[in-house]
């Protein structure tokens, strides 16, 4: 079929960084980026080294192309005639398409794909960092930190979740949540930071303190660590929504204290940064929460996108490990989506359906948060829901949304959607045009130092 054997992609990667060595990009020289051709003062320059010291991987999960575009309205200014651009739009440069190994047929779950772009070879859904057979497979990360190079992860699910899981960990199941983080002692990376600390028992916490770390569960406390190594959870699974508090934007913070901490190594670092929860909210079709974690993740590549300027040794690849939820931006025959009703909703539609089960006035308390008055049919169908629990008054609040928006789904799982790749920095003409996801981490493995840095 379409899939290349382990063997196959050992060659093709060699035969990738052939190619390098032929075209001079083991030189010093000006990189010309793709998107140099439409260059605007807003672009990260491209002068520099061709060959990166710093790699900084950034994943939106489940971000497919329809969650960009809705973010381009979402923040668009109504105001003016023109429609802004979005650091998507400026740092766009490629797709990737992202199905499985053959056994799992073409739509791809987190692990799959994590392992696809952390190892460069495709396997199971399910699979962390192993093949078809659960043997391991050597990831990035392994890479890089047995070259001498620093490695981290900052995340805004729980830290073992599959993503960061593979490319940290082996395992025949991303479940084993507990394995992966006792795995995690192993690992010898620099920063983790994220959520999960229900996975992380004390005892597995004293493991981690006697091998150097500091362990911190605040995120102001992150101001007072000024070198590595640092286990950072800061919360029980996953951090709260961006959206009940749009001021704080957890992942930059996490993500500057990350390349602050890194860079301290002279040889480079890899750092992997995940907008995790854009996943989560497609899962839920959960079109207002979404937009809230793109703002979070889109931040994020801001504070990357001005180290890379800053720096200009520093290579960052963005991408998706698929498209969750098939959003649609405008749906129902209508040629039309009103992001404008998401900007007056004060709160995800979880937290809603818990402040208004909790309240007598429920009716006004839902109205507020919402932004909008529902109609006397719409609040009669909210309040059946709102007698049977949490979840169906939230779902029913989602619905709400996306009538009142215009936004439309197709699932509440994963589609087989081909996904954009942004990329910026020394190497960054690599990832320009149509590849593959196993293509995006045979092209990160050719850039890395071809021997052992030393002291």
């Amino acid at each position: 079929m379409h899939f290349l054997s382990t063997y196959q992609r050992i060659i093709s990667r060699l035969l990738l960084v052939s190619s390098l060595v032929v075209t001079g990009a083991m030189a010093d020289e000006v990189v010309i980026s793709p998107i140099e051709a439409n260059t605007t003062s807003n672009n990260v320059p491209t002068v520099g080294p061709s060959r990166p010291t710093n790699i900084v991987i950034m994943i939106g999960d489940g971000m497919g192309p329809a969650y960009t575009t809705a973010y381009r309205y979402y923040k668009d200014n109504p105001e003016t005639e023109e429609i802004e651009q979005t650091v998507f739009d400026r740092l766009l440069v490629g797709m990737a398409s992202t199905y499985p190994a053959s056994v799992s047929g073409y739509v791809t779950d987190s692990a799959a794909s994590a392992t696809a772009l952390s190892t460069g070879v495709k396997s199971y859904n399910g699979a962390i960092a192993v093949d078809t057979e659960k043997r391991p497979l050597t990831t990035l990360m392994e890479r890089a930190k047995a070259l001498g190079l620093s490695t981290g992860v900052a995340v805004t699910s729980q830290v073992n979740h599959a993503t960061p899981a593979a490319f940290l960990a082996h395992n025949e199941s991303r479940s084993n949540y507990i394995d992966i983080a006792q795995a995690y002692l192993t690992t010898d990376a620099d920063v983790i930071l994220g959520g999960g600390q229900q996975y992380f028992t004390p005892t597995l916490l004293e493991q981690f303190t006697a091998k150097g770390y500091q362990h911190i569960s605040e995120l102001s406390q992150l101001d007072s660590v000024h070198h590595p190594k640092v286990l950072g959870l800061f919360a029980d699974v996953q951090l709260p929504w961006g959206i009940n508090d749009k001021k704080a934007h957890k992942l930059s913070h996490m993500t500057q204290k990350a390349l602050d901490l890194l860079s301290q190594n002279k040889h480079g670092f890899v750092l992997l940064v995940e907008g995790s929860l854009i996943d989560w909210a497609g899962h839920s079709n959960d079109i207002a929460t979404a937009m809230g974690e793109m703002d979070e993740f889109a931040a994020a590549i801001e504070v990357v996108e001005q180290f890379v300027r800053q720096s200009k040794d520093t290579l960052m690849v963005v991408t998706a490990d698929h498209n969750t939820g098939g959003l649609s931006v405008g749906a129902h025959d209508k040629y039309e989506w009103h992001p404008e009703v998401l900007h007056k909703v004060q709160a995800s539609p979880d937290v809603i359906a818990t402040r208004a089960i909790a309240a007598e006035d429920w009716q006004t308390i839902t109205a507020t948060l919402l932004g909008f008055t529902p109609s006397e049919v719409e609040y009669t169908q909210l309040q059946t829901a709102r007698m049977q629990g949490n979840e169906p008054f939230a779902i029913a609040l989602r619905k709400l949304i996306d009538i009142q928006s215009n936004t439309g789904w197709t699932s509440g799982g994963h589609t087989a959607m081909d996904v954009q790749v942004f990329a910026a920095g020394p190497g960054a003409r690599l990832f320009s045009g149509h590849q593959d996801n196993v293509d995006i981490a045979n092209k990160m493995f050719s850039l890395l130092p071809q021997s052992v840095q030393t002291p």
